[in-house]
């Protein structure tokens, strides 16, 4: 079952390999722990690398390119003949990058001395951790320490049962043998907006049904309006403030049953396909946590520490399993302050900081505290905000939709937030979240010489206009 012995016990046995697990382990590695991790996928990676964040970022670069090679280009002075999509070609690159990268985590764990287990992991008692196989074969393994890093799944919705043919969740989603006629996605969040841009982009009629009155709960309201309008130009519809009470599938389509969300008619909606992503819950589930006594909270996440240790000792939780944003940046650097601090390190995260990143075209992104928290909070606070239509490097590239926004407290001038829509929106947050980590202020950002012509200009130009002065508008 296992690549070495484990007749003596671990430093550390972490259950999950995913962004959170694999790096928690190499990094306990790094610190010279005898570490072995359990995961119960064939592949390293978790969710993120195998059916999540890398794919779907894989096929969003490849329907991109599509598009533009469709619509763009000729702006460019790039004419091209007629435009034939290849999807075989398109999943096959989408598998390879999944391969690599999963493959690159198997020789980070063999250069770092990493036991790898295959199988589903259980504590039976403090200290223990039962490593299941597919074949229903059992090892128990010896740990002083144990990290559970399992991630998350996907959230069901009454009503609707997921087949992975018709009705499909984020993994079908990202195998299709065919471009869909007609999409319906079921959730306005992160998810439900990046694949329902792919399959737009290759063809699809997408329509998106929202329970909420707004895409993106959480994002700032400006970033999420405008983000919709964005959207709605490429193709994609919206049914907010709409909820789907049940699915019938007859004769090759789905038959969805929506109503509004406040109550009222209901109406029928066709689809070929239908795609459920309202959210994803925390993977705690046959841990055997009730059994040795860790606590869980009213979302059945693992209550932790400052240090993310459990209420039982030696217990040790991160990622989506406790509570937080659900993504995978937040799960690795969690992964490495908590083994640190197993190792007497003084481990440090800063919540405030951690970028979200939504992939579509314009991307968006955020950082920090939105104005609806800040109003919330009380906190007096200035705006400033710079479009890129008047950004010269935005204007070259012919990408001038969205803005950048920087929000900084009306006192200090410490930044509490950015939101960017835009072009490599994804990238440039990280500038924003550099300076908050350091505590910067607006006029940090606008003193700092920034190259020229580039996108973070406007990130100079938005920090210049928190304080009523920028060069360009």
């Amino acid at each position: 079952m296992s690549e070495q012995s484990a007749q003596s016990a671990y430093d550390l046995v972490v259950i999950g390999g995913g962004p959170g697990g694999y790096v928690a382990a190499i990094r306990a590695a790094q610190l010279g722990m005898k570490t072995a991790c359990v995961e119960m996928r064939d592949a390293l990676g978790g969710t993120c690398l195998n059916v999540g964040c890398i794919p779907s970022k894989a096929l969003l670069t490849s329907s991109e390119k599509y598009h533009e090679a469709q619509h763009s280009l000729a702006t460019h002075g790039v004419k091209l003949g007629s435009v034939t999509l290849d999807l075989n070609a398109m999943m096959a690159h989408k598998n390879k990058v999944v391969k690599d990268n999963t493959s690159g985590i198997d020789f980070l764990f063999k250069k770092n001395k990493i036991t790898r287990f295959k199988g589903k992991g259980s504590i039976p008692a403090a200290g223990k951790v039962l490593v299941t196989s597919a074949d229903g074969k059992q090892e128990t393994i010896a740990a002083k320490k144990i990290l559970i890093a399992t991630g998350s799944d996907v959230m069901p919705l009454p009503g609707v049962t997921v087949d992975e043919k018709q009705i499909v969740s984020s993994t079908g989603a990202l195998s299709l043998s065919s471009v869909p006629k007609k999409l319906i996605v079921i959730g306005g969040g992160v998810i439900g907006l990046e694949l329902g841009s792919v399959w737009q982009r290759l063809g699809s009629d997408v329509t998106v049904v929202e329970f909420l009155d707004r895409l993106m709960p959480g994002m700032d309201t400006d970033l999420a309006s405008n983000a919709k309008k964005i959207l709605e130009k490429q193709g994609i519809k919206f049914r907010l403030s709409s909820k789907v009470t049940g699915a019938k599938q007859e004769g090759g389509k789905v038959t969805l049953t929506v109503e509004p969300a406040a109550g009222g008619n209901a109406e029928k909606l066709d689809a070929d396909i239908v795609l459920v992503c309202i959210g994803r819950r925390p993977y705690t589930e046959g841990l055997g946590l009730e059994a040795v006594g860790v606590q869980l909270d009213e979302r059945k996440r693992i209550k932790v520490g400052h240090n993310f240790e459990s209420n039982v000792a030696g217990i040790y939780a991160i990622g989506d399993v406790i509570a937080g944003p659900m993504l995978a940046h937040k799960a690795g650097d969690e992964g490495v302050v908590c083994v640190e601090m197993m190792a007497g390190q003084s481990g440090h995260i800063n919540y405030d900081a951690i970028p979200s990143i939504v992939y579509t075209w314009p991307e968006i992104a955020s950082v920090g505290k939105t104005e609806e928290e800040l109003k919330k909070a009380g906190i007096n606070f200035k705006v400033g905000k710079f479009p890129f239509s008047a950004n010269a490097r935005a204007r070259a590239m012919n990408d001038m939709d969205g803005f950048v926004k920087i929000l900084a407290d009306a006192k200090t001038d410490r930044v509490l937030g950015c939101h960017i829509l835009g072009p490599d929106a994804g990238t440039m947050i990280a500038e924003v979240a550099l300076a908050m980590e350091f505590s910067a202020s607006s006029e940090d950002i606008a003193r700092t010489c920034h190259a020229h012509p580039t996108l973070n200009e406007a990130v100079k130009e938005a920090a210049l206009a928190v304080e009523g002065r920028p060069i360009h508008i």
